[in-house]
């Protein structure tokens, strides 16, 4: 089966202009419709299409008409000679007979480059859902880290607090103060650098999606991954769009080959023209003579024209062609290369992440239970206020490392759908409107033959970010439950009352 049905992926109502994006799928079709990567690439491919009609022209009659009005200043006594006046017009009709298949192999080298380039779109499509998708994830792994800081930084606050009111009341020393004060502070600058990065995910969101990220919900799972890894090169290999780009082009190196080798061969013309002249009455001015003003002629014939010798232009033009096509080889081989890096690379990160993530929630969970014991240890005096200090640190540390594994595991699970050809717009189900269909505008212009006419002074499609505000580090939602810690950290420092086996 061609296409893996991944709009199960995005399932969910989306409108056609959402205010913010708070789903996957809405910040993806925000990305499709405004996001200015793919709205120029379009534009692009639009150009290339238009090369093969003007390929096309180089086979096709023309047609060319001249006209002109002369008035002699100075004529000589023979007005038969030299009349005063004289209109002229012509025109003359060129048909190419044969070129060498020059035309011919322009046309499919042009037609095969609309083929690449329409692939080319696809792949442009499918890096930028994959931007999103990574942008999407960092700002839910990155507010995520927020939260998980400033909920360090009350909890050290709340340390700090009681370590001091203790050391009042003679139950701790100077040192173990000192020691909340130094994580305090250590917390804090975590936590501004957490902003920043927030800040900085949030930005590259409006910079993706045109919007600010609204309270992002949590993606849907991903489906249908393949579970060895050379299921995934092999659809990789076949329906990554980046290589069928590169393919294609090399294929288009062949026709540029014929192309050059016809510059060397006869092309042959039909033609036909005619003339038509009026002297205005000035000719034979001044005799008793009367002759005729006016005078038409009609031509028809065959033009050959046999190319001898042109300086090596020609063997020039081969060399430099057959060099062209040996570049695009070798770039099918890179970008095969690269297909094959990006499968396997994202196939492993995935299949890890999942592991990390397993890991991650069982140290969560151990760490939890390790800062209650600890405290508890403490309140009996065999824990020391650092000892307490490190067990919420590697708390810290195991809910970071889980957020994290999180958006690695997503992120890379997308990449590896982009590189077996199935993380495209057909693919996600995106609504809102129709998808863009580059064939539509190949086949509006591939046979246009007038010579008047254009599509009107382009306007801008993608949205401007320069109206939006700043962004913030501002929490939007609660954390987690598993990466909320609900530990009792009132417990009074060093004191037995509260001990869990006095009670």
């Amino acid at each position: 089966m061609r296409r893996i049905v991944v709009s199960l992926l995005l399932a969910g109502t989306v409108t056609a202009t959402p205010a913010a994006a708070d789903t996957l799928r809405e910040a993806l079709l925000r990305a499709y419709q405004s996001n200015p990567t793919i709205t120029g690439a379009r534009a692009q491919q639009r150009a290339i299409d238009e090369n093969v009609p003007i390929a096309r022209a180089d086979g096709l009659p023309s047609i060319q008409t001249n006209g002109g009005y002369s008035e002699n200043l100075l004529t000589s006594g023979n007005s038969f000679a030299s009349p005063a006046r004289q209109a002229q017009a012509s025109a003359n009709l060129v048909v190419p007979l044969y070129r060498g298949g020059a035309v011919r192999n322009s046309v499919r080298a042009a037609e095969t480059r609309v083929e690449a380039g329409q692939a080319g779109l696809r792949d442009t499509e499918a890096v930028l859902f994959t931007n999103v998708v990574a942008a999407y994830e960092d700002v839910i792994r990155d507010e995520a880290i927020v939260g998980l800081n400033q909920q360090n930084v009350r909890v050290l606050e709340v340390n700090l607090r009681a370590s001091r009111d203790r050391f009042q009341v003679g139950d701790l020393t100077r040192t173990d103060v000192a020691q909340s004060e130094a994580r305090l502070s250590i917390a804090r600058a975590q936590l501004q650098s957490a902003e920043a990065r927030l800040i900085g995910s949030r930005e590259n969101y409006v910079r993706l999606i045109g919007t600010p990220p609204g309270t992002l919900d949590e993606p849907p799972p991903l489906p249908n991954l393949p579970v060895v890894v050379d299921n995934a090169v092999q659809q990789a290999l076949a329906q990554n769009p980046a290589l069928i780009a590169a393919a294609r082009q090399r294929d288009a190196t062949r026709y540029d080959i014929a192309v050059a080798r016809a510059q060397r061969l006869p092309q042959i013309s039909g033609t036909a023209g005619g003339s038509y002249s009026d002297f205005l009455g000035s000719l034979g001015a001044g005799t008793t003579t009367r002759v005729g003003q006016t005078g038409t002629a009609g031509t028809l014939g065959l033009s050959v024209n046999l190319p001898l010798f042109q300086g090596g232009r020609p063997a020039a033009l081969v060399r430099q062609a057959e060099a062209r096509r040996s570049q695009a080889i070798e770039a099918v081989t890179e970008t095969e290369r690269g297909v094959i890096a990006q499968a396997r690379s994202s196939f492993a990160v995935y299949r890890s992440s999942q592991e990390v993530i397993l890991s991650s929630e069982q140290a969560v969970n151990a760490n939890k239970l390790s800062l209650e014991g600890v405290r508890a240890e403490n309140s009996v005096g065999t824990r020391t206020i650092l000892d307490i200090l490190n067990a919420e640190q590697e708390l810290l540390n195991s809910q970071v490392t889980l957020v994290t594994a999180r958006r690695d595991a997503y992120v890379a699970g997308f990449n590896l759908l982009a590189a077996m050809g199935r993380a495209e717009a057909r693919d996600l189900g995106l609504e809102g409107g129709p998808l863009y269909d580059p064939t539509v505008n190949y086949n509006r212009v591939r046979h246009r033959i007038s010579d008047f006419g254009g599509d009107g002074e382009p306007a801008p499609v993608a949205t401007t970010t320069g109206q939006t505000p700043a962004q913030t580090a501002t929490v939007t939602k609660p954390l987690d439950p598993l990466l909320d810690a609900p530990v009792d950290r009132n417990r009074p420092l060093t004191t037995g009352s509260a001990s869990p086996n006095r009670q």
